[in-house]
């Protein structure tokens, strides 16, 4: 018998991205780190985009309030989707940050109730539902 247990599995709270630098700014970079001024290259550049967000904050508020979007976490539970099936409405998802649909989600109840998905971040779903709204991601 084992003394290990299976604990939720955690959703990462960030999204991997990838970026060229020519080599001056990645020196330029390089020299603020060793300076101290930053721990490392990531820290330079996280507060570089935060410095940035921070700057157009009113502009991202009034697109979000535009497109009437939601910002941050949002979750679609099965529950939820059996709501909106059984009211006989659909859903057009619209979120910036990220949204994720529960794992439960069949594909079919997925098509059933979501007419159309845009998320300016991240969405999580099984490859499965994934698929099945491949053309009703934008």
């Amino acid at each position: 018998m084992s003394n290990v247990r299976q604990l939720r599995d955690r959703t990462p709270d960030s999204e991997k991205i990838t970026i060229n630098l020519g080599y001056v700014d990645l020196g330029r970079i390089d020299l603020l780190v060793q300076e101290g001024f930053y721990s490392n290259r990531t820290d330079f550049i996280r507060t570089a985009i935060r410095n940035q967000l921070g700057s157009h904050t009113d502009a991202v508020s009034k697109s979000i309030e535009r497109h009437t979007m939601e910002l941050g976490l949002r979750d679609y539970t099965r529950a939820d989707l059996e709501s909106l099936q059984k009211a006989g409405e659909v859903l057009h998802v619209k979120v910036v940050g990220l949204a994720r649909i529960a794992s439960d989600v069949t594909p079919e109840l997925a098509l059933a109730t979501i007419g159309s998905i845009t998320v300016l971040g991240a969405l999580q779903a099984s490859a499965e539902v994934k698929a099945a709204l491949a053309d009703r991601i934008q």
